[in-house]
């Protein structure tokens, strides 16, 4: 990583105020609030904001003084950090740490997904199968684990050239283990076909799902054999939303120089099965999840798919305890079967943050859900914000919005 001087006196200076931002005492009160949440306890509704497509709104390119392409990733990420505390509010913990992860990488399916884009630069793109008959399963392998340790040990100490003496550079290998079976597939195999698959090919959609269990627990298996799985019990993003942070992980037998996923929290989503039922939910992608996720210790489950008549089966997973509420689910049902037993991780509709801002909306928006989520341990994730329509102020008003009410909970 070659920066000049210039470069380096930037990114310092802004790492410097990261760590006057990480040393405030409220870093050291969220994040004990995070791992009493975490733990089922109810302190109080904990909100989180990811501004997500949005930061190229909030933080444009023209706003970055680094000349180097590197330079300019790092200064993005230390410049997020401080707009949280002078912009957001919410409860991010903003720690005094650069994580440098491993330089790990997972070979294909044997077969490369394939596309119709879209004339946008943000537009959906269709699916183009390239699975068509049950003899193109064949086709697929599993994946093999690859680990640069010289390319690590390179990034390691440039980074800790730049600002080793001012924030703690720490090496971390796999610490985000999360299962998207549905999603891999239906990229090969198209969605609309997979949903017909259902009744009349039962049996490919079974094979196909039985051969990406089997394929992912290859890859987790690799993982533990090369000794790359990291502890995410800290700020890891988890799930669809929250954080690690936590007391319960790892467990007390653990080895620091050898994490197995039983010291770990894991994650699994099908948002592509949102529209089908719950018998047809559990049949063709649950029960494959289960198995993926009972090795760990902590597990979450869910994304953007509406889980209120399918909590039921939700429950089973092995060691469950952030479910995702998505923003179309019915929050007075899902808080009523809750409770206090599963962290109720709810997403926020993100369309308040385009048209016209209503604050008055939002409250009374927000306050519905605290409202019928008392006996519940509840955290709100604001994400999926793909734009603000160039007025980043909005989050800040979402979010005062969001701390006003919670303190009153």
């Amino acid at each position: 990583m070659s920066m000049n001087h210039k470069d380096q006196t930037i990114l310092r200076d802004l790492a410097n105020q990261v760590v006057e931002v990480a040393d405030l005492p409220i870093m050291t009160e969220r994040r004990e609030m995070w791992k009493r949440h975490n733990s089922l306890e109810r302190v109080r509704p904990m909100i989180l904001v990811f501004p997500e497509g949005a930061w190229r709104e909030l933080l444009p390119e023209s706003t970055l003084e680094c000349e180097d392409g590197n330079a300019r990733g790092i200064e993005r990420n230390l410049r997020m950090r401080l707009y949280y505390s002078q912009h957001l509010q919410d409860d991010t913990v903003i720690e005094k740490e650069w994580i440098v992860h491993k330089a790990v990488s997972i070979t294909g399916w044997g077969v490369t997904a394939s596309q119709v884009s879209s004339s946008l630069p943000t537009g959906a793109w269709g699916f183009d199968a390239v699975i068509k008959t049950p003899k193109d399963l064949k086709k697929l392998k599993f994946p093999e684990v690859r680990y640069d340790e010289e390319a690590t040990q390179r990034n390691f100490e440039d980074t800790y050239e730049i600002f080793g003496d001012i924030l703690d550079v720490k090496l971390k290998g796999v610490s985000r283990v999360s299962f998207h079976l549905m999603n891999i597939y239906t990229k090969l195999r198209g969605l609309e076909q997979v949903m017909w698959d259902m009744s009349e090919n039962p049996t490919m959609l079974h094979d196909a799902m039985a051969f990406f269990e089997e394929g992912h627990r290859h890859i987790v298996r690799q993982y533990e054999e090369m000794n790359l799985l990291s502890l995410n019990n800290d700020s890891t993003y988890h799930s669809s939303g929250g954080v690690g942070y936590t007391d319960e992980l790892p467990q007390p037998d653990y080895d620091p120089e050898r994490i197995r996923p039983r010291d770990m929290w894991a994650s699994a989503e099908a948002q592509e099965m949102d529209c089908v039922s719950p018998e047809m939910h559990e049949e063709f992608i649950r029960q494959y999840e289960k198995r993926l996720l009972k090795p760990f210790g902590l597990n979450g489950y869910g994304c953007c798919e509406d889980p209120t008549l399918k909590l039921g089966d939700t429950f089973q997973i092995p060691n469950i305890r952030r479910i995702s509420i998505a923003p179309f689910a019915d929050v007075d049902t899902c808080a009523e079967k809750l409770q206090e037993k599963y962290i109720f991780s709810w997403k926020p509709n993100p369309s308040f943050l385009v048209g016209m801002f209503d604050a008055e909306r939002v409250r009374k928006y927000i306050k519905h859900t605290l409202d019928v989520s008392q006996d519940c341990v509840i955290e709100m994730i604001l994400k999926d914000t793909h734009t603000c329509e160039h007025h980043p102020e909005r989050f800040t008003q979402w979010t005062a919005v969001a701390r006003e009410l919670v303190e009153n909970y």
